[in-house]
């Protein structure tokens, strides 16, 4: 009878965990970027069980050169993608009604980087350089601060010839550009790592150069947070994944260790995640996740002080596009 019983409270168990796991809600996250610590957050959350105890079932879907986050949303294959707010914004103001839900990136990590040999010592020094920019999105900064520079586009003596960069460091590496963008937590060691010493180096940084702009934020459908069943899986992702975010930040290098069991490419290493884990933990320092709407602010004057063909983020302030609904609910647990 024993047995009889502890066989049937054993199978109860199975059936309950069957049910539990299949009652789990189903949510997909697209990176920006490939797996790296730039995304360490949601990695950690996933491995240590935050998404499960939330009853969350979480896929994570790496980006690439070839996947934009918004497209990849637009066609159902995520519930919320990773994206720069800048490349949201003109996603949204094209009829894609993508809304920021949560912001757990406080501080901007993009930078342009050039070589001292070069002669550039301040940004007054630019025209009759070329200069790397990344595009797909992330070219906005850099036109905006042109902009604000008065600073022509089109090459020539007086204005900055624009090399599309590729997302790697070879252009500067190779003397094709004199400066190039990189992100503090990722391309900056590179060159660093390529032998190229900080003090062969002038660095700019786009926020300290006035022309800050929200990088890695959460966005979804507007449409979609009409669904009260989706809004709360929201909310429960949202909170799930800002811890992970601080135990990211209190853990740089299990952390790492997390992103690189988890990078299927194995394309990455342990040291260079490491360094990176412990610079991205400087952008996300100071941010529960809510989004600031002065940061806001700020990228969106930013974009519209720099209306020109190259530049095409937005050309009217946008209404709507950010939200704490999710944030107020998931902050209250």
């Amino acid at each position: 009878m024993r047995k009889l019983v502890a066989g049937a409270i054993a199978g109860a168990m199975v059936a309950g965990a069957a049910v539990s796991a299949s009652a789990a809600d189903k949510v997909t996250l697209q990176l920006k970027w490939v797996t790296q610590a730039q995304f360490a957050g949601y990695y950690v959350a996933k491995d240590k069980g935050f998404y499960t105890d939330e009853g969350l079932d979480v896929t994570i879907k790496p980006g690439g050169p070839d996947i934009a986050p918004e497209q990849v949303i637009a066609g159902g294959g995520a519930d919320v993608i990773v994206d720069w707010m800048a490349a949201a914004l003109a996603a949204r103001e094209k009829g894609l009604p993508l809304v920021n839900i949560a912001q757990p990136f406080k501080h901007g990590g993009l930078e342009l980087t050039c070589l001292k040999s070069s002669g550039i010592s301040s940004p007054k020094d630019f025209p009759g350089h070329t200069l790397g920019v990344w595009f797909y999105g992330n070219e906005y900064p850099f036109y905006a601060w042109m902009a604000k520079l008065k600073i022509p586009t089109e090459g020539g003596k007086d204005g900055v010839t624009v090399l599309k960069q590729g997302f790697n460091v070879d252009p500067l590496l190779q003397h094709q550009a004199d400066c190039i963008s990189v992100m503090t937590y990722n391309e900056y060691g590179q060159v660093l790592d390529a032998g190229i010493k900080p003090d062969q180096l002038v660095t700019f940084n786009y926020l300290k150069e006035g022309v800050g702009m929200l990088e890695d934020g959460l966005y979804v459908l507007g449409p979609k947070l009409k669904d009260e069943k989706f809004k709360g899986d929201m909310v429960k992702f949202v909170r799930a994944s800002m811890k992970g975010w601080k135990w990211a930040e209190q853990h740089p290098d299990e952390a790492a260790k997390i992103v690189i069991d988890n990078d299927a490419s194995g394309a990455q290493t342990l040291e260079h995640q490491e360094y990176m884990m412990k610079e991205v933990a400087k952008l996300t320092e100071g941010s529960d996740g809510a989004l600031d709407p002065k940061d806001y602010d700020e990228t969106v004057n930013t974009l519209l002080s720099a209306i020109s063909p190259e530049n095409p983020a937005i050309t009217k302030k946008p209404e709507g596009a950010w939200t704490h609904e999710v944030t107020d609910l998931a902050l209250k647990k």
